[in-house]
This record gives structure tokens, sequence and C-alpha cells, in this order.
């Protein structure tokens, strides 16, 4: 089986765009919705592209081109996307015009834009890539699902063959203010202590050669579909080689979670970590890139970034976050204040671990190549 590397992953979410500026200097925000920080469109787009296309359209093509321009990859073999809810915003134009302008001279723009495999479509074309291209489309573990397709294809490739050996592989979803109030009132986002619901747009080229911006090496993606939430049937998880290896020899340094407030999904990660890697310490990003269904892939991005700097920001540590957000509370501070500490905290190998419901668990194995 080849190595897969990530040799290039971009970002634009409610940090910085296009930004590594979050690992030293982290935005915190206190409201419960925020939308992403767009870059300035125009130094990227046409103003006829920019015009005619939504904010997820604008977001998925910047931050593709600025990975593939990155990586030196411009026509890679597999454009792979993962998407929980597509271009939602577009689909809510259309629904809304349609409903008040009764059927008549509706814009077809918005209704072609508004399926899921828009984003995948729209940047085979900008990028002129006639090879395998395909859109993911399972809430949650959307973006797993289109890291593991990436995954198994590139580390079977053969080289005698024309296999893929490069993939674009990406996650987008924006969350509209409609959208925000009805997850806020079947009590998925919006409750107190958890984190606010953001955007998410990443871009990653995976390939089976590493280059002089490679950031590190994908050594595991594993999916479990458990049925019923709790950590006796993540037993299941010990027929997967990659897992098995991960618990029986402990080869894990730190473990990135998507911990975020909730205590009913928190508590899941908490058990879980405790009995497949206990005493290993446990890493969040959620708190400052916000909760989505493609969220996951900012906390690849966050892992990674960890790995190529050789360094682990104190703020992104969960046990010395939560410890320092004590103190400050006792102390009348504001607890979003960012702290750091003297101490470098250096990493081998870093697990990315997400749950989806309490059902759909996954396990990214990332390591410095």
């Amino acid at each position: 089986m080849n190595k897969i590397y990530i040799n290039s992953i971009q970002q634009i979410s409610a940090q910085q765009p296009l930004s590594d500026d979050w690992f030293e200097n982290p935005v915190f925000y206190s409201e419960p919705y925020i939308r992403a920080i767009d870059p300035d469109f125009k130094s990227f787009l046409s103003p006829n592209t920019a015009r005619r296309l939504g904010k997820i359209l604008k977001r998925a093509l910047v931050v593709s081109q600025k990975t593939m321009e990155e990586s030196g990859v411009s026509n890679p073999d597999a454009i792979i996307t993962g998407t929980g809810l597509g271009c939602i915003e577009n689909t809510e134009l259309f629904l809304d015009k349609l409903v008040r302008e009764g059927e008549e001279l509706l814009n077809p723009t918005q209704f072609m834009q508004s399926t899921h495999n828009t984003i995948s479509s729209l940047i085979a074309i900008e990028a002129k890539c006639h090879s395998y291209n395909t859109t993911y489309a399972h809430k949650g573990i959307s973006f797993e699902c289109a890291l593991q397709d990436a995954f198994l294809q590139l580390s079977r490739a053969n080289p005698e063959k024309i296999d893929p050996t490069t993939a674009l592989t990406g996650a987008y979803d924006e969350m509209t203010p409609t959208y925000f109030n009805l997850l806020k009132k079947a009590g998925y986002l919006g409750k107190p202590q958890q984190v606010f619901a953001g955007e998410t747009a990443v871009a990653m080229m995976l390939a089976t050669e590493k280059t002089e911006k490679t950031l590190c090496e994908i050594e595991v993606v594993e999916k479990v579909y458990s049925g019923v939430k709790g950590v006796k049937e993540l037993e299941g998880v010990r027929k997967f080689e990659g897992i098995n290896r991960l618990i029986d020899n402990r080869e894990v340094d730190y473990i990135m979670v998507g911990i975020n407030g909730d205590p009913e999904t928190d508590k899941i990660y908490l058990e879980n970590c405790a009995t497949l890697f206990p005493d290993v310490p446990l890493l969040h990003y959620k708190h400052i890139f916000g909760e989505s269904y493609t969220a996951p892939a900012l906390g690849v991005y966050a892992a990674a970034l960890c790995l190529q700097k050789e360094k682990i920001p104190n703020f992104l540590m969960y046990e010395k976050q939560k410890a320092e957000g004590r103190r400050q509370k006792e102390e009348g501070i504001d607890s979003l204040k960012p702290y750091f500490l003297e101490e470098t905290l250096v990493a081998e190998r870093i697990l990315c671990y997400h749950h989806f419901e309490g059902k759909n668990h996954s396990f990214i194995l990332l390591s410095k190549f």
C-alpha cells in the first residue's frame, strides 16, 4: 500500500481565512452563530464569476485554487467533496421565490446551484479536470466518507496503471440564519455553554508522494457504526486492523476530539477516549472554529498544522483550557480570553476522533513523516 500525505491545506472559517494566523492569534467568540470570515473574492475570482456564485461556491473555489497552487498540482486525479447541507443558501432563495412569486419568472441559476454536487462539479470545471469526481452528502460524516474514498483509492493506486496519485479532498458547509434557528429549535445547536454554529470550507491535496511543503502523513482512516450510543457498542472497532493497532500499541500522543460544550455529546467523547485510549491527552478545536456538519475537516486541518509546526498551542489542550477557564472565571476574567503557556507541546501522532449522534464514529490518524 502507498503512503498518503497531506501536501497542502487551506481553510475559510470563523478564523482568519486562507491563513494560519489563528495558530498564534485565535479569535474567540461568545455569540451562538457566526458566519465565516470571507477573503476578498475580487482577488481570486473574476467579477462575472463572483456575481453569479453563492458564498459557499466562492469559498470552495478559492480554497481549492489556493490548495492546488500551494501543492503545485493544477489538475488533480480526483476531486472528492463532503458536504452535509450542500448549497443550502441557494436552495432557500429558490424555494422562497417559488412561494412568493407563484412559480413564475424564477431565476434558474439558484436552482442549478442548489444541488449538493454543484460544488465538486464547479471546482472541476474551473480546473478543467475530467477525472474522478464525486460528492458525499451524509450529514455529520460527509467529510469522513470523502476522505476515506480518497485514502483508499490513493493507497491502492498502481503506478503501472492509470490510477489516481493525487486527490483534492474538500469539506464545505454554510449555515444560514433560517437553518440555524431550525437547528436551535430542534436542540441541535444554540444550547447554553455550547460552541457557536459556524461554517466550513476546507480543501486539502492528498498525494502518494511527499513534497517540501508536506504537512503530515495520513496513516489510518476508519469509520465505525455502532447503531446504539455508548462505549460497549464501540468494542466493534477492534475488527479494524488500523484501530486495533492503535489501541494495543498506544501509538497516539494526542486525540483531537469534536467536543462542543453539549454535555450529551461530550460525554460520549470522554467515555470512549477513556476506555479506548486511557491517559492520552485530548485536544479540541470547535471552540474556535464552531460546529457544523463538516467541522471534523477543521479538526484534521488543526492537527495537521500542529504536526507541521511541531508544536501545539495550549488553547487547543482540552484539560488545560478547562482549568484555565475555571481560574479566569473565579478571578472575574472573561473566560474566552486566550492564554498561552511557556512550554511547547510536541506530538508525533495525533488521532482525530469524531462521532455523529453517538452512532457514527470516525478515526483519522495523522503522523509526522
